[in-house]
């Protein structure tokens, strides 16, 4: 996929009529230079085929959990910026071409079905987006462009090595049209290694993924991008009868023609996505010596719909866009529960709707070193048609029928930021507010991770954050250095609230087994939060380049009223910093070497800050060698030094942790 390092992205040049768009698709706006922004673009060679592994690069961005898509449960792999609150629904926006890409249902992003061959650059935006961004862009937003359809192009992939991976990519295309397929198999490891017992066995994954997108621009007129994709992903998760199944596809069709002078810039957008989720999950015996089953959610069909429209235009120095959008979703989720006898004995059928509907106005003022940028939102959020049904599987009669009441609210957002460039850098500093709707999963499905049940919660509220930050960057020859300070308030967090450990029998829940707890979605008061990214890259002559970044965020939760046993302790999955630095180095003409080392501090794994997971440091090394113009061979070693990298911990002290040191060998060949 990517090639290139991170690096933060400069402010727009206010001549929009400059910009080169290929794709149908709108430039980035100039005032987005006011705000913290990676960007990471040239996609001809991948050191990762998964996106969230490269996402990882940059300070800040991290999955719920501290392990990669390849091995991470589908309900855990949402994306979230600046350690502030992470979680399963993720609190930043992951959009493709200005498509949402979170799950209509759960909010998590599929990251098997967004393979990197299939990306042509991407944009790393913090803090609450408002503007065309919206709803859900609490954190910020990562902004994936997708690769054209353009010139003829085959382009063939393999990769295997060890833990049994295995892997394989195709595009090919001509006159507009590009396809993708991809397929990918891991026989995993086992997560539990102190304690392990006949339960425990490999987490694995067998996903495959296609895409087929056309891009045509009529004669000086607008572009227009055509795409549908599909994805289908296997997991096991690492115990004996726990596994889940994703599948889903997603269409677009957008139109749109740049901004030049004397003719305004417009885009019209319409997209689906359908999703299904299968996830079974066990309780732990005593001793880890055997599984029952606990949960069959056995289908979960969901569907999202949207439409969004856009005008900008450029008046010397004055930029403007007014845009409006709509998204839709609709899901529910059908499970059996209650193993007893040797069979389930209920059956669960809880889901929903929810619509936003917004629009925005913004503008940006360029005046020689000076940017200044501002934009107002309005959001509509309503969720209706609740509904929660559990039957006895026997005699079909019902032991729980809910219908919560509907729910609307009205939310204003915006930004505002200012830009001084200084010649060889630049400050700024820049305010916003954003708003996340709950998802349909967090407002209607419950869960269970062994012997922890997590229940769902029909009340819940949109969460908001509101922000500052303040930015400086020194840029030089072959030398660049940003660093960004911010502070972040999230109120109304959705939290998983720890309310009961068993052995014990709750209303609703059920059960709850020994050395497990019993936790509820809930709205906790707020998070306050203050941190510090800082990032960096130097060229150390015309073959080595160096580069790092660097987070440190300490966050606090006021529990507030909902619940007050959180007050003073820091979110979980957060931790206070992180740190990466790679080293490129262009050993000779065929020969490519790197290395990259990441490290995350110490987190909690609970809400009550009671199963600390240490921290850990990382060390990828690989290697790139060209066979000849079309064809490279790469060597990786994954977690050279095996470090144990802590991903979760149990209520009775049991450790699962992320892979051990690995060893890859791909070949890559281009027509």
């Amino acid at each position: 996929m990517f090639d290139a390092p991170f690096e933060t992205a400069p402010a727009p040049e206010a001549p929009v009529s400059e910009v080169v768009v290929t794709g149908a698709r709108l430039p980035p706006s100039a005032g987005e230079g006011v705000f913290s922004i990676t960007a990471l673009a040239d996609p001809a060679w991948a050191r990762s085929p998964r996106l969230d592994e490269q996402l990882a690069r940059a300070p800040g961005v991290s999955l719920f959990r501290r392990t990669s898509s390849l091995a991470a449960n589908p309900t855990t792999q949402g994306l979230s910026l600046r350690a502030i609150a992470p979680s399963g629904a993720g609190r930043a926006l992951i959009t493709l071409d200005g498509v949402p890409q979170n799950d209509p249902f759960g909010g998590w992003v599929i990251w098997s079905g967004l393979p990197s061959e299939t990306i042509q650059s991407l944009r790393i935006v913090r803090g609450a987006g408002a503007q065309a961004f919206g709803a859900g862009a609490l954190t910020g937003v990562v902004a994936l462009t997708g690769r054209d359809g353009g010139g003829p192009v085959l382009e063939a992939g393999v990769e295997g090595g060890g833990l049994g991976y295995r892997r394989a990519a195709v595009n090919a295309g001509g006159g507009g049209l590009l396809a993708s397929v991809t397929a990918e198999r891991s026989d995993g490891w086992t997560p539990v290694r102190e304690g392990r017992g006949a339960a425990d066995e490999p987490l694995a994954l067998d996903t495959w993924s296609a895409a087929l997108r056309y891009d045509a621009r009529f004669a000086a007129g607008p572009a227009v991008a055509a795409r549908i994709a599909v994805h289908d992903e296997n997991r096991r998760s690492g115990l004996v009868g726990a596994d889940s199944r994703s599948r889903g596809a997603q269409a677009s069709l957008t139109l749109a023609q740049a901004p030049a002078e004397g003719r305004n810039g417009w885009r019209l957008q319409a997209w689906s996505l359908v999703s299904d989720l299968q996830n079974r999950s066990v309780a732990v015996g005593a001793g880890r010596a055997f599984t029952t089953p606990a949960n069959d959610q056995f289908e979960t069909p969901a569907y999202g719909y949207g439409f969004n429209a856009a005008l900008r235009g450029v008046r010397g120095p004055l930029e403007w866009e007014v845009g409006a959008d709509l998204r839709a979703a609709e899901g529910e989720t059908h499970e059996r529960f209650r193993y007893m006898g040797g069979q389930f004995t209920r059956l669960r059928e809880a889901g929903g709707r929810t619509t936003t509907l917004g629009a925005y106005a913004d503008a940006s003022w360029t005046a020689g070193p000076w940017l200044l940028t501002g934009d107002l939102r309005l959001d509509h959020w309503r969720a209706f048609d609740a509904r929660r049904r559990e039957f006895d599987l026997q005699t079909g009669a019902a032991t729980l029928d809910e219908t919560p009441a509907g729910r609307s609210t009205t939310t204003p957002t915006g930004r505002i930021g200012l830009r001084r460039d200084l010649g060889a850098g630049f400050v700024r500093t820049a305010a916003y507010a954003g708003f996340r709707p709950p998802s349909l999963n967090e407002l209607h499905r419950p869960f269970r991770v062994g012997n922890d049940v997590t229940e769902a919660n029909a009340a819940l509220k949109p969460e908001r954050l509101y922000g500052v930050e303040a930015g400086a960057g020194l840029e030089g020859k072959g030398a660049s250095l940003t660093a960004t300070l911010f502070l972040n308030r999230l109120e109304d967090p959705v939290a998983n609230v720890t309310i009961g450990q068993g052995p014990a029998t709750f209303p609703t829940a059920g059960f709850i087994p020994a050395g497990g707890v019993l936790r509820q979605r809930r709205n906790v008061g707020r998070i306050d939060a203050v941190g510090i990214e800082v990032e960096g890259r130097v060229s150390l002559g015309e073959r080595l380049v160096l580069t790092g970044s660097a987070m440190a965020t300490d966050a606090e939760v006021d529990g507030g009223a909902q619940a007050p046993q959180l007050t003073g302790k820091r979110p979980a999955q957060a931790p206070r910093v992180a740190a990466s630095a790679g080293l490129e180095w262009r050993a000779g003409q065929r020969l490519d070497l790197f290395l990259a080392a990441r490290h995350e501090g110490a987190r909690f794994d609970d809400d009550l800050n009671t199963r600390r997971l240490a921290a850990a440091t990382t060390l990828n090394l690989s290697a790139r060698y060209a066979l000849g113009a079309s064809t490279r061979v790469e060597l990786d070693l994954r977690n050279a030094l095996d470090a144990e990298v802590a991903t979760g911990r149990t209520g009775d002290g049991i450790t699962s942790y992320d892979a051990p040191r690995s060893v890859r060998v791909g070949v890559t060949w281009i027509h």
